[in-house]
Order: structure tokens, then C-alpha cells, then sequence
């Protein structure tokens, strides 16, 4: 892919233009009182660089997606990039600068998505936006196979690079080292990463914790690399830079990373090399003395010269229409050329699903025991025959994830028997925090719909990475297998306990921990059919009951989709029952087989299987109280994990049977037994919330 350089010469203008931008990043800090000033200065040439020659943008369509790519990864430094947007004439505006880190302005403290135009990924965690842009990068090549394979490089709609600028902060976090590792394994050609080496953190220097060679670590991950020194004087080379730059664009084989020294503060007389100026405002008196090297009156605030606005904006937009404009003609060449692709592509980005999901879906028999993840397995196959669009993989737990599509090539650069640069199984290798990662990254380019899967007791080396999904609102679906005690002997250190109730803990995340095969078909589908936030399917080792739907008092799976529903009732129940019994997942059968023995003994009994509490908060009120009603204050909830969260279910008079310590190692049997979490248990603490309530009456007079 060839870069999209300008062929504008640099002129005095830009020198300038680079110097308001450091202007700019003193004077918002300032007024905030606090914020990150000193990489914003220092990197200011660097964007400027970027967003003048190399990235592929157009401040007319910020959202046009053959658009390069940015990302801020050191998003403390957030106006690095604000800036820039002002510059280039995207909708923000010196009051938006003004108002840094004020509530509810454009300008927030750390990049967020959806809130500011122009910001592809909401970062701030180091980090997360590197490894993020491992995953657009990834979706980037998934979508040129899937909608234009046989294109000559250059010659798609569908080619675009993926510029990140990261800091030291990010280097040290271990999820770029997971998904660094993975970008180099994938040969992810369009990836360019811009490591700003200030060597400057908060603490001091960063040989107080910090001392490997990092341009060797990315070798060894088999990344092309470079090296740009200090310019004379101290500040950034440009010259070098551009260099450096033509050089990691003209590369398509291997990831780019160019390691930029820089003098963090650049050029504050005082405060350059600092770690003060990492974190702080600089202070009137060095924000004065800095204007006047720069040639600024040091007694006006916020300065822009119109000439510097005129020149960046003109020759933003100038060169943003060619770039338009170019992929335009691409565009409809590709959609006159190959029909069904773009009708494919139309349909996916109007976000429809189409009606056959729920004619393929697998209808699973009574009488037979399936595992829940076994399940999946094969809902997730029979998915990916109507949605090309569908594709995931494990983090090494493929055949115990059951995430393999079976008819489906690997996600591999061309180098061995079915390997698939555009291949749908991803083997995200035994990187669970970058495969999070990744999956924002590959659900913000927008086009194919991501999975990842790995044991529920792990999802803990995910859940950075799932809280930013939760919080960008990405169809991200992790498929977590292996989610209870049931998993067995492999003991507590792979048994998951507070798993769940940390999962929904978290806002913006649909946790959905289905009863049986059945269930797991319906809640599949809904959340393929329906999702606009991330959800987590949360699957048994064991085989469970397929239950009888529509027969012996069994209601259809269909209730799954909202949330909680009357899954059996006691044949002669009439009004409301005595007790309310509710499970999850695997424990659904162990309130189904008490709720049998307590009808046996004259006690109406309803078990409500409740697969997601986040669909079910969501129905209208009426529709809860039908399955749950008030008046039935006898309750109990059983789910073999922590019982917090469920009081607010049970309530003051309910009981919850749960475990409240670690597992152990030994037969699910066993384990079950062993912590109480049987239909007996259950039994009992029915008749113990009935007992409590019949205490609890008033004394007739």
C-alpha cells in the first residue's frame, strides 16, 4: 500500500503551526490547573507530520472508512491529538480547547470515542491502544478478504493503515507486549507504530524501573523497526522522521515500529526533561518564558493566527478531497465490479441480520445431556453459514471453547497448509488481555462481527480490555467455558467463584450463563440479532439436561430472550406459587429437581431460570412482576459462585444457596456435594424462607 504523502513542500507555516500547537497544549493545561502538557509539546511535530503527509484522512468525512486509522495509545496526552483536530478543521474549536477536562466539553481529559469526532478508540489505559490497533489491523485485512480478495495492493477500497503513537507507559504495560507479539506472528503490514522515547515518566527517569532495549524485544516479535534520534538543538528530526515514515509505509510484510527520541516539554527553558512536566501544568512564569522563545506574546492566552488556521485547514482540506475523491472512484469501481459483495457490505452496515439465523439455529432433543459449551459449538457453526461476517477463535482453548467454525481456514499470513490471510479462526495464542483488546480493535472496524473465548476464571486477564468495550458500546461477544465448580478436578485455581458477580458488576456488560443447549440457541441468536454492547457467554464443562420444552410443564427457550422467565411451574398451581426457586446456567436443573420434591409435599413451587439479570432489568416493569411477584416473598437462588447481587432477587426473607470460598480439586459430584449446591440444599432453604415468613406474620387477636 503506498503512503498518501503530500507533495506540498514544509515551509515556514508549519514550523509555526507546530509552535501554536505546543502553545495551545500550555494554555489548556494552565487554565485546567492539571493535565499532561509535556508530551503534547514534545509530540506536536510528530502529529503535525503525521496528519500534513501520511495519514489518510479527510476532515469533510471524519468517518469515511477508507480513512487511515489513529490512535492515541498515551492518551494522557489527548492533546496531542486535540489539537491537531482543530488545526485540520474537524468540528472543535478553540473553545473546545479552552474548556480542557471541563465537564461535558469535547475536550475530555483522555480520548473518548463516540464523544469527539475524529477519536477512533476511547484510550487513557496504557496500553489498550496499541494493542487495539493490533485488532483494526487484523479486521482491516479480514474485510479486504472478505469483500475484495484478488485486489492489487493499493487498488481496494478496503486498504487502510492502522498510525499509532505510544509512549514508554505503553511499551512497560504487559498487554503490548501480548499483542505485539501477535501483530508480528500475523505480519500485519498495516501497522505503523511511533514509539515516542522520552524516557520521562511520572516517578523520574525511566531507567528507575525501565532498562531493556525495546527496538531489540520488537525485532524478536519480527516487526520492522527503526530508529530516530534528537535532532540538533534537542527537538524531534524531522527529516529523520519523514524518512522513517516513507519507510515503515512502503513496508506490507511486517508491522512498523519507529522509536522517535524526543525531549519531553520541548522546548520550556526549564521544564524540557522533566518529570514535572510529564503530569503538571507548567506554571505561569515557564508558560511565559516558553511563548517568548517560540516568538508568542507571552501575556496572550490561547493565540492563533489566523494565517497558521487558514494555511492547515486549506491544505488539510485540499488534500483530504484528492484522498476522498480517489477512493470514491475505487469504491464504485469495486460495487460495479462485485455485486454481491457490496450488497453483502450494504446489508452489514445498515446492521441487519438476516432471517434465515433463526431457521439454521440448531433445536436440541429432550433426554439427551449437553454441555452448554458443546453447544455453542454448534450454534456458532450453524451461525457462520449465514453470516460471513462472523469470526473469533480462543485464546489456545479452540476444542475446549468449542470456537472453531469447522469449514473455516485459519487467520494466518500465507505460510502453511490452510493458513487464510483473510481465514476466519483466530488463534489468539495464550494472550487473553490482547485478545480483549484485539476484539475492540476488530469491532471497531467496523465491518465483521468478533468472538474470543478462554475459561471464565480467566476472564479476570481480560476485563481492562472489557470494561473499554463496555464503555465504547462494542458488539464484542467472549465466549467463557468452564464456568462453575463443574469443570472439576482441575481445582480452585481454574474454578471460577466471584467471576460472575464481578462481570456484573460491570456496567454496559450482558452476562448470560444459559440453562441448556435450547437456551443457548436463543441466546446466541438474540445477541447476534440485537446487540449494541458486549456480552459474555458463560458455558458449562458438564453436560446439563436438555429440557422438555412444551411438555411436563417445561416453557419454550424463546423466555431467554428476556432475561429471566417461568421455566416450570407445579402442575397444580393456580394463583401465585408458595415459593419462587431461581437458577442459572448448570444450577437451573437443581431448582427444577427441588421444585419437583417441594410440589411432591404439597408446596407450590416456580423456577425461574434468569440466563442474563442485564436483559432481564431491561423488560417493563409488569413483565417482572409476573415472573417475579412481589406478593411471593418466599424465594431462593441457586448458582454455583458468590451469592453477591442476588439478595436483590431473593430478597429480605429469600435465601441463596452459593459457595462463599474457593473450590477444590476433585469429580463435579463430588464438588457439588462438597459445597452444598444440590436440589437438597435447595429444598431446605425453600422451607426456610417459608418458615421465616410464616414466623414473621402477626398473631391473630
Amino acid at each position: 500500500m503506498e503512503p498518501a504523502q503530500n507533495s506540498v513542500p514544509w515551509s515556514e507555516l508549519d514550523d509555526r503551526a507546530v509552535a501554536t500547537a505546543r502553545v495551545l497544549a500550555m494554555d489548556a493545561v494552565e487554565r485546567a490547573g492539571h493535565g499532561h502538557p509535556g508530551t503534547a509539546m514534545s509530540l506536536a511535530p510528530v502529529a503535525h507530520l503525521l496528519f500534513r503527509e501520511f495519514l489518510r484522512h479527510d476532515p469533510a468525512h471524519p468517518e469515511w472508512t477508507g480513512r487511515d486509522r489513529f490512535v492515541l495509545s498515551c492518551g494522557h496526552s489527548s492533546l496531542t491529538l486535540y489539537t491537531q483536530l482543530f488545526l485540520c478543521g474537524y468540528p472543535l474549536t478553540l473553545d473546545d480547547l479552552k474548556n480542557y477536562r471541563v465537564l461535558d466539553s469535547r475536550t475530555p481529559a483522555h480520548p473518548e470515542r463516540g464523544h469527539t469526532v475524529g477519536v477512533e478508540t476511547t484510550t487513557g489505559p496504557l496500553g489498550q491502544g496499541l494493542a487495539t490497533a493490533v485488532g483494526i489491523a487484523m479486521g482491516a485485512r479480514r474485510e479486504r478478504g472478505l469483500f475484495h480478495p484478488d485486489a492489487p495492493a493499493s487498488e481496494s477500497p478496503f486498504d487502510y493503515r492502522v498510525f499509532v503513537l505510544c509512549s514508554d507507559g505503553d511499551i512497560q504495560e504487559g498487554v503490548t507486549a501480548e499483542a505485539s507479539s501477535l501483530a508480528g506472528h500475523q505480519r500485519l503490514g498495516n501497522l505503523v507504530v511511533i514509539y515516542d522515547d522520552n524516557r520521562i515518566s511520572i516517578e523520574g527517569d525511566t531507567d528507575l524501573a525501565f532498562s531493556e532495549d525495546v527496538c531489540a524485544r520488537y525485532e524478536s516479535y519480527g516487526w520492522h523497526v527503526q530508529r530516530v534520534d534528537l535532532g540538533p538543538g534537542g527537538d524531534v528530526s524531522l527529516d529523520d522522521l519523514r524518512e522513517a515514515l516513507r519507510e515503515a509505509t512502503r513496508q506490507d510484510a511486517q508491522p512498523s515500529f519507529i522509536a522517535v527520541r524526543t525531549t519531553i516539554a520541548w522546548p520550556a527553558p526549564n521544564a524540557r526533561n522533566t518529570s514535572k512536566s510529564h503530569g503538571s501544568a507548567l506554571g505561569a512564569a515557564e508558560v511565559r518564558a516558553t511563548k517568548q522563545l517560540l516568538g508568542f506574546d507571552p501575556d496572550t492566552e490561547f493565540a492563533v493566527d489566523p494565517e497558521i488556521l487558514a494555511h492547515t485547514r486549506q491544505q488539510a482540506a485540499a488534500r483530504g478531497a484528492v484522498l476522498y475523491r480517489s477512493w470514491l472512484q475505487r469504491d464504485e469501481s469495486w460495487r460495479a465490479r462485485q455485486p454481491a459483495e457490496a450488497a453483502l457490505l450494504d446489508r452489514i452496515d445498515h446492521g441487519d441480520v438476516p432471517a434465515e439465523l433463526g431457521d439454521v439455529m440448531p433445536a436440541f432433543p429432550s433426554g439427551t445431556p449437553l454441555s452448554t459449551r458443546k453447544a455453542f459449538g454448534r450454534c456458532i457453526n450453524a451461525a457462520a453459514e449465514v453470516l460471513p461476517e462472523l469470526w473469533g477463535g480462543s485464546a489456545d482453548l479452540g476444542d475446549s471453547n468449542n470456537t472453531t467454525i469447522s469449514s473455516a481456514s485459519s487467520f494466518l499470513p500465507w505460510s502453511s497448509a490452510g493458513s487464510d490471510p483473510a481465514g476466519r479462526n483466530i488463534h489468539f495464542g495464550i494472550r487473553e488481555h490482547a485478545m480483549a483488546a484485539t476484539m475492540n480493535g476488530i469491532a471497531l472496524s467496523g465491518r465483521t462481527r468478533i468472538y474470543g473465548g478462554t475459561f471464565l476464571v480467566f476472564s479476570d486477564y481480560m476485563r481492562p480490555a472489557v470494561r473499554l468495550a463496555a464503555i465504547m458500546g462494542l458488539p464484542t461477544l467472549y465466549v467463557w467455558t468452564h464456568d462453575s465448580i463443574g469443570l472439576g478436578e482441575d481445582g480452585p485455581t481454574h474454578q471460577p467463584i466471584e467471576h460472575l458477580a464481578n462481570l456484573r458488576a460491570l456496567p454496559g456488560l450482558d452476562v448470560l450463563r444459559p440453562a441448556d443447549a435450547n437456551e443457548t440457541a436463543v441466546v446466541l441468536r438474540t445477541f447476534l440479532e440485537t446487540a449494541r454492547r458486549p456480552a459474555g457467554l458463560c458455558l458449562s464443562r458438564q453436560d446439563v439436561p436438555t429440557f422438555p420444552r412444551g411438555e411436563a410443564g417445561f416453557a419454550s427457550a424463546e423466555g431467554a430472550v428476556r432475561g429471566g422467565y417461568v421455566l416450570w411451574e407445579a402442575d397444580d398451581t393456580d394463583g401465585l406459587p408458595d415459593v419462587i426457586l431461581i437458577g442459572t446456567g448448570s444450577e437451573v436443573q437443581l431448582a427444577v429437581d427441588a421444585g419437583r420434591e417441594l410440589a411432591a409435599d404439597g408446596v407450590r413451587a416456580r423456577v425461574v431460570s434468569m440466563p442474563c439479570h442485564e436483559w432481564f432489568a431491561r423488560q417493563p416493569q409488569d413483565y417482572r412482576d409476573q415472573v417475579l411477584p412481589p406478593a411471593v416473598r418466599a424465594r431462593v437462588s441457586v448458582e454455583a459462585a458468590l451469592g453477591q447481587g442476588w439478595r436483590d432477587y431473593v430478597g429480605d426473607r429469600g435465601r441463596i444457596v452459593s459457595i462463599e470460598g474457593y473450590g477444590a480439586s476433585g469429580s463435579a459430584t463430588a464438588l457439588y456435594e462438597r459445597f452444598d449446591v444440590t436440589a437438597e440444599a435447595v429444598v431446605t432453604a425453600a422451607r426456610e424462607s417459608l418458615s421465616s415468613l410464616r414466623e414473621a406474620m402477626p398473631l391473630s387477636c
